[in-house]
């Protein structure tokens, strides 16, 4: 399925009538700030710094981790600041992202584009300079993958947008293991794999909240274009797969006693939360009464705990 790109109403224009460059300093930091969705990169170092601890078995050399955090995020930052220049148009008439930097006027396009290919740029030779190159192509791959696959190509032509595109939210596994050993391995590899199966249905759910937002823009997230019913299956499949793949870790001898009862412990709580939105979505529950967020949120505390449990084990060994 092909989707076309929509009109907007004009950017740069909304609540203002002064040019970008005679804002407020302190607005005009704080808006290019938000180009780089910082509260999305929180959750990106969360998955890099416990690999790092996993692949010294211990305690990492800090400055190593400072290096890695920042190239991290200004990569990340990069990848982010042009996904919104290339998406303004459909920004611009989406609720949920109508308050963003470009949309509002606080950043022209032109700034948007020249501030993530300077963190691109920026990004990738501080990783290669302080770090390893192996680390630095990671990155770049990740970005790249980021913004040329998934915004461009599959976002607005198939539902399974989300599913591919979110190879690059699991690349920071990797680069935190190469970052310590300048090589890769199989838990960073299952790590990428937990990551992998761990976006879809961290993602559906909120996707299910907004689909009203996606479907008035022509981007066909899985939701818009399938039941409940079929979403909520889909989630669960995920989910089991997410769980079963996240326990490998301990056969492969990578980990001991503590990872695993932890990945059992919030795997076993997730997919009773996926299993109650499947049932929920059987009943033609909606609304509210669906409670979909709750698997949302649900998504990111797993995630936090599996990570920091990847971080304490080694201690525990």
């Amino acid at each position: 399925m092909c989707v076309t790109a929509v009109e907007s109403r004009p950017v740069g224009i909304v609540g203002t009538s002064r040019s970008p460059s005679r804002r407020p300093v302190g607005a005009r930091v704080k808006a290019f700030v938000a180009l780089t969705k910082p509260r999305i990169i929180e959750l990106l170092l969360i998955t890099t710094v416990p690999v790092m601890f996993l692949a010294q078995q211990g305690v990492p050399d800090l400055g190593l981790v400072l290096l890695t955090c920042l190239g991290g995020y200004l990569s990340a930052g990069g990848a982010n600041a042009l996904n919104m220049y290339i998406d303004r148009d459909i920004d611009a008439l989406m609720d949920r992202t109508s308050q963003r930097p470009l949309v509002t006027g606080m950043v022209s396009p032109r700034e948007c584009l020249a501030f993530g290919i300077t963190l691109a740029v920026g990004s990738t030779l501080l990783f290669g300079l302080t770090v390893n190159w192996l680390s630095a192509w990671l990155a770049l791959g990740a970005l790249l993958f980021y913004v040329v696959v998934y915004t461009m190509i599959l976002k607005r032509r198939t539902s399974q947008n989300i599913v591919w595109g979110g190879i690059a939210g699991c690349m920071p596994v990797l680069i935190g293991w190469s970052s310590v050993t300048d090589s890769l391995s199989w838990a960073p590899v299952v790590l990428f794999l937990v990551m992998f199966f761990w976006t879809p249905p961290h993602y559906w759910p909120l996707s299910m909240k907004v689909k009203d937002d996606y479907a008035r823009v022509g981007v066909p997230m899985l939701p818009v274009v399938a039941s409940n019913k079929t979403v909520a299956r889909q989630i669960v499949l995920y989910s089991w797969v997410m769980v079963g793949v996240s326990l490998l870790l301990q056969p492969l001898g990578y980990t001991g006693w503590f990872y695993t009862a932890v990945a059992l412990a919030a795997g076993g709580w997730w997919l009773w939360e996926a299993h109650g939105l499947q049932n929920r979505a059987k009943a033609e529950v909606t609304g509210g009464k669906l409670k979909e967020m709750r698997l949302f949120h649900w998504s990111i505390t797993y995630v936090s705990l599996l990570f920091v449990a990847v971080a304490v084990d080694p201690f525990l060994r």
